[in-house]
């Protein structure tokens, strides 16, 4: 049931669509029909002679068997044509009884006739003139060859008048039977749609083709590509806190602290992997550990577009030995971020890639940062990033809500087993902000100011006296006990948090 909902709500407008012109079409047809008005007359059979009981039980026995000839004579030529020869019909005894309907309650020895026509009074006309004319056909037909009168009559029980309204079309069924059809057509093409439909739209259809666990969903969010980066969002925003999740997340699924360094990478371009990785980054230095990306998009480098910096020289730079790595990282932001661009467009990005010298500086890297995030090319186009995820100590797959298909996802997965790269999970990207694939929450929040409490006689205290009296009791001379604690850095050329302020 849970299944059959979200379809419904996925394919929300293709019921609406569907009810919607059920409706117009039922209620277009009651237009365009032509009005028809049905008028109906009633005849009894009965046995002429009377006798004792038994006789009486014979004869009607006869004329219930009799009355289903009766009936199928109505439509005979002998009974339609003197009534078409009485009115001046110009129709044919055939095409008059198309529009007559004859039948008989079971049991019984009446027999109904009904005449349809667009003109209520000629429909009665009609109706009378062929009771007239079976009860002479019948009386013709059940008369004995050796003379004398009928043993059946025939007698007219409820004569046929004028129709006050018409007969069809009836509008209420028409457009009853349109809502059913075109709800019913809305379902059809919603399930044809859903199976035929062979994107990843949610994190439901994800885990249909793996376990991997999700570390996070980002909503599309059309400001992404006029203001991509984290920083530039609002702190309490729902894609700030989708990066904040997605950090979190990953410590958890990296809990070992084993994958120091960080694969994002995605099945095809345009799935969001350089945004999330840059972010992840932010998000991870925002959090007081000391983060280095790197941008091994060797073909489309995007991070140094995405924060402003000179890319010219760079990761290619390092791995040429034209330039030692801290001289070519650059710091970003008030936090411990640094960024190793790209460098140069190579000729041959996977050499460079799957050199020594690329694993030398991921290792060289990895023992100076906390955490080192690697934007690299997507998995199907190129085989930079398999080659890359041999090197790292996890990878994170980028999917694109709506962009992938669940074939290329499971091509993706498959060049991941083959160089048996650390899998962490996946992030789903540009998933909807509402329905049945959205992957967003209502946060914790409040933008209310703060009312003033009045005074209830309590002791208050001054902040900023608290702050100097706390500072005071710190014992300084454990200082640079704590100072020798923290991870030797053999990069010369990083900037401190106090030249950062003064610049």
């Amino acid at each position: 049931m849970h299944e059959f909902f979200r379809i419904l709500q996925r394919n929300w407008m293709l019921l609406v669509g569907g009810t919607l012109v059920g409706l117009i079409a039922g209620a277009g047809a009651s237009v365009l029909t032509t009005p028809t008005y049905t008028s109906s007359t009633q005849l009894f059979v009965a046995i002429q002679n009377s006798g004792s009981v038994q006789e009486l039980q014979q004869g009607n026995t006869f004329s219930q068997a009799r009355v289903q000839s009766y009936v199928k004579t109505i439509a005979s030529p002998m009974v339609l044509q003197p009534a078409i020869d009485e009115l001046g019909l110009s129709e044919t005894p055939e095409q008059l009884a198309a529009r007559v309907t004859a039948g008989t309650d079971l049991n019984t020895v009446l027999i109904n006739i009904s005449v349809s026509d667009t003109s209520p009074s000629r429909a009665a006309a009609i109706a009378r003139a062929i009771a007239d004319s079976l009860v002479r056909a019948v009386e013709k037909l059940e008369s004995p060859k050796a003379g004398g009168a009928s043993p059946v009559g025939l007698s007219i029980i409820k004569p046929a008048t004028a129709a006050s309204s018409p007969s069809a079309p009836n509008t209420r069924l028409n457009i009853a039977a349109g809502l059913v059809v075109g709800l019913a057509l809305g379902l059809g093409l919603s399930f044809l749609r859903t199976t035929l439909d062979n994107r990843i739209r949610g994190e439901e259809d994800f885990r249909r083709i793996s376990p991997i666990p999700v570390l996070g969903g980002i909503s599309f969010d059309q400001e992404a590509s006029r203001r991509p980066l984290l920083t530039q969002a609002a702190a309490q925003s729902p894609r700030a806190e989708s990066f904040r999740q997605l950090r979190t997340n990953l410590q958890f699924a990296n809990v070992s602290g084993q994958a120091r360094t960080v694969l994002v990478t995605s099945s095809l371009p345009g799935e969001g992997k350089s945004t999330t990785a840059t972010n992840l980054a932010i998000a991870l230095a925002q959090s007081g550990q000391s983060v280095c990306i790197v941008d091994a998009d060797l073909r489309r480098p995007m991070v140094a577009e995405y924060l402003g910096l000179e890319r010219s020289a760079g990761l290619t730079t390092a791995l040429l030995g034209q330039a030692d790595v801290d001289d070519l990282l650059q710091p970003w932001g008030d936090d411990s971020l640094y960024v190793l661009t790209s460098g140069v467009t190579p000729p041959n990005p996977s050499e460079l890639l799957g050199s020594q010298a690329m694993k030398a500086t991921l290792a060289r890297l990895e023992g100076h940062f906390d955490t080192v995030v690697i934007d690299a090319p997507p998995l199907l186009p190129v085989t930079d990033a398999a080659v890359l995820a041999q090197y790292v100590g996890g990878v994170v797959l980028v999917v694109g809500s709506k962009k992938l298909r669940k074939n290329e996802l499971e091509k993706a997965f498959k060049a991941l087993e083959l160089v048996d790269a650390n899998l962490l999970g996946a992030v789903l990207n540009r998933l909807p902000a509402k329905g049945p694939d959205a992957y967003r929450y209502d946060y914790y929040r409040t933008d209310a100011p703060k009312q003033k409490k009045k005074s209830s006689g309590r002791r208050t205290v001054n902040n900023s006296n608290f702050r100097d009296e706390y500072i005071d009791k710190i014992d300084h001379d454990a200082l640079p006990e704590l100072e020798d604690r923290r991870p030797p850095s053999s990069f010369p050329n990083r900037i401190s948090a106090s030249d950062r302020s003064q610049s």
